[in-house]
């Protein structure tokens, strides 16, 4: 049974301390298969941030978690020079997290497919090409259906608050009604700092099958939502011919100095 650590929005350059050492602990004690980052690693991609941000997946790593699927976020190109952003914006992204800006990982139980829906030209929106929804269908539909499908990218596909809708992906609905058809099951994501698990049928009635969105709140970073915690989530596979998949949600408890569980999901695909 697969187990994934899936994190997003650590921000390096405003992480606190004490919530590192947190996750860290938490890896420590309960361990993991696959860590998921899902973009804005660093607050302003300097290499000071990408340097932090890489000794603390190492940590992890050394924790026990043998392998890492990494995708930039918005946050992950520089914002005030001008002439790196437009001519080397994932400069110190590559330095640091390598060359490939949109990895995929497949074992015996799943297929994950990373999504740069980043842009030099795009402050902050997400846009996903019809490139990129070609290729993620052609990977789909190679893929043993058996396995559990899914597409991770920065910005969210599915809100659940009516003010968050203006920060979905571009192209969102085009993509989600071709990857439906092609055998989707779930896509995971960050940027809005607040984590939640919903189906999309109920926003994109039209699509074939079922999509699970799962978001990321910040795991890391001071930028927090309101009075939402640090958060982070685990993602438990059960039996590939099942497609059943449990997702916990941990938020930090200051108090207490660590994570503790805070919601749990369990995930379905009626037949549609």
């Amino acid at each position: 049974m697969t187990r994934i650590l899936h994190i997003s929005d650590t921000h390096f350059g405003t992480e606190q301390q004490p919530v590192v050492e947190a996750l860290e602990s938490h890896v420590r004690e309960q361990g993991a298969d696959l860590l998921v980052l899902s973009g804005d690693i660093t607050q302003r991609a300097r290499r000071a941030q990408f340097d932090a941000a890489q000794a603390f997946v190492r940590r992890l790593e050394g924790y026990g978690i043998p392998q890492s699927l990494v995708i930039p976020g918005n946050h992950d190109l520089p914002l005030h020079n001008l002439l790196a952003r437009f001519l080397s914006p994932y400069r110190n992204y590559r330095r640091y997290f390598g060359a490939e800006l949109e990895p995929a990982f497949e074992n015996d139980e799943l297929l994950i497919i990373g999504l740069n829906t980043t842009h030099p030209r795009r402050r902050k929106d997400g846009r996903v090409t019809d490139a990129q929804v070609r290729a993620v269908c052609t990977q789909l539909r190679r893929c043993d259906p058996a396995k559990l499908r899914i597409v991770v990218a920065h910005q969210p596909f599915g809100s659940i608050v009516p003010s968050d809708l203006r920060n979905l992906q571009h192209g969102a609905q085009a993509a989600l009604t071709r990857w439906a058809e092609a055998g989707l099951d779930i896509v995971m994501g960050g940027h809005i700092h607040l984590p939640y698990v919903l189906p999309l049928t109920g926003q994109y009635p039209e699509l074939a099958r079922e999509i699970w969105t799962v978001q990321a709140g910040t795991a890391l970073s001071s930028r927090l939502r309101g009075r939402l915690p640090n958060s982070f989530n685990r993602l438990h596979l059960g039996k590939a011919q099942d497609k059943q998949v449990w997702v916990e949600r941990w938020d930090y408890h200051p108090p207490a100095g660590r994570f503790v569980l805070g919601g749990h999901f369990d995930l379905h695909w009626p037949p549609r």
